[in-house]
């Protein structure tokens, strides 16, 4: 299971973070992916001065997504993991 968590702070709401979590709600069923990522809303994940921040499962790494992104983050981050 990937675990995908969009940060819905104040500064990432501000910069969209329910249109990524939405473009992403879609992009899952698009894949059939339901049964293999899990979407989940975050607070803070201290990177407020960039895009809306994503993080995928324990990992370190932030992802600065916003609607022109979101589908290549998808099909490079995502998909992979899934496909693993």
């Amino acid at each position: 299971m990937v675990t995908i968590s969009v940060c819905v702070g104040s500064a990432c709401h501000l910069k969209g973070s329910y249109k990524v979590i939405n473009s992403l709600q879609k992009l899952i069923s698009q894949y059939k992916l339901e049964a293999s990522v899990e979407l989940k809303g975050a607070f803070c994940l201290g990177h407020c001065t960039e895009g809306v921040s994503v993080k995928i499962d324990e990992e370190e790494k932030i992802y600065s997504v916003n609607e022109k992104n979101v589908e290549q983050f998808f099909d490079e981050e995502v998909i992979r993991r899934t496909k693993q």
